[in-house]
């Protein structure tokens, strides 16, 4: 299986186009500090590729990796669908730059889907354009297609909604797989396995808490991608951007004593960050935050990063 890392930014990217804040002016000044929407695409057979997540600058993600570009026929797409770890609009904005297609696969929660369908009216905008084809996403691990050696299977790890989403009544009992509506299968980590090479990969650009079922799936993956949005919990406050903590927006912070970095150390998988806010320090090459990392053996992902399981 490989992996390609298509983006590494939480929403708005690096730079954000509002933002004057140290990251974005950095990364306005240096390109090299630039980072697109936290995004992977995932081979699931020769030539057949599944995007994780649809961000808003999929274009210019699909353009900057070959192996997704179209060919050799004029309209022939090595792109099969996408798999969506949650409903948030920076998550799945991206879809509606697929319309060009005749159907759009899409893999998904239960909630996930309902929020879509119902709270952004997903399919009334876009099946005048596309097919929209819904795969259910939850705890056991499906093959993505019957060729496929790639399976994947859902960790709940948060309840949060989206906020669009806040008002939305429960769709209903005969909802895929059963899930809840408020249950934690809003936000999920993607467990992708290759049944060749029984190697897996974790993927959770979101992560509001570390439950057991996720520490579980840690301790047996080969590699782990995690939500590494601020480095503080304190950092939305003292950046002057938010009135919350990173806890209470729905994402770990790395430092500190409730902090991620320490759990990723202590796992036997490779282990990166990934989904930086453009308040992360991170951002910054030079940052002394990158040697704190280093000491604990965990890396910062990169766009454009290749990863061979």
């Amino acid at each position: 299986m490989r992996v390609r890392v298509l983006g590494t930014a939480a929403g708005g990217g690096v730079p954000q186009w509002n933002c004057a804040c140290p990251g974005c002016s950095g990364a306005r000044a240096h390109p090299g500090w630039r980072r697109r929407h936290a995004s992977l695409a995932v081979q699931s057979a020769e030539g057949r590729w599944y995007l994780v997540n649809a961000t808003p600058d999929l274009g210019e993600q699909v353009e900057d990796c070959p192996e997704l570009h179209p060919g050799p026929e004029p309209r022939r797409t090595p792109l099969a669908g996408v798999i969506l770890t949650d409903a948030e609009l920076d998550h799945t904005l991206g879809i509606a730059r697929l319309r060009e297609a005749d159907g759009i696969e899409i893999v998904a929660t239960a909630p996930v889907r309902h929020a879509l369908l119902t709270g952004l009216h997903l399919g009334e905008v876009l099946t005048p354009y596309a097919r929209l084809d819904w795969r259910p996403l939850g705890p056991e691990d499906r093959p993505l297609a019957e060729d496929s050696r790639l399976v994947v299977g859902a960790v709940p790890v948060s309840a949060k909604r989206p906020r669009y989403a806040a008002g939305l009544d429960a769709p209903g009992d005969d909802a895929p797989d059963g899930d809840a509506p408020d249950g934690d299968a809003w936000v999920v980590a993607l467990r992708l396995t290759d049944r060749t090479t029984g190697r897996t990969l974790l993927y959770a650009p979101a992560l509001a808490a570390w439950p057991d079922a996720f520490q579980r799936a840690a301790e047996s993956a080969d590699h782990v991608i995690v939500d590494g949005t601020f480095w503080s919990d304190d950092e939305p406050l003292t950046s002057g951007f938010g009135s919350r903590t990173a806890t209470a927006m729905g994402h770990l912070p790395i430092d500190g004593p409730d902090g991620t970095a320490r759990r990723l150390a202590a796992l036997h998988a490779r282990t990166l960050y990934t989904h930086l806010n453009n308040t992360n320090p991170l951002n910054d090459p030079a940052a002394p935050q990158h040697t704190v990392l280093r000491e604990l053996g965990v890396e910062v992902a990169a766009d454009g990063m290749v990863i061979d399981l």
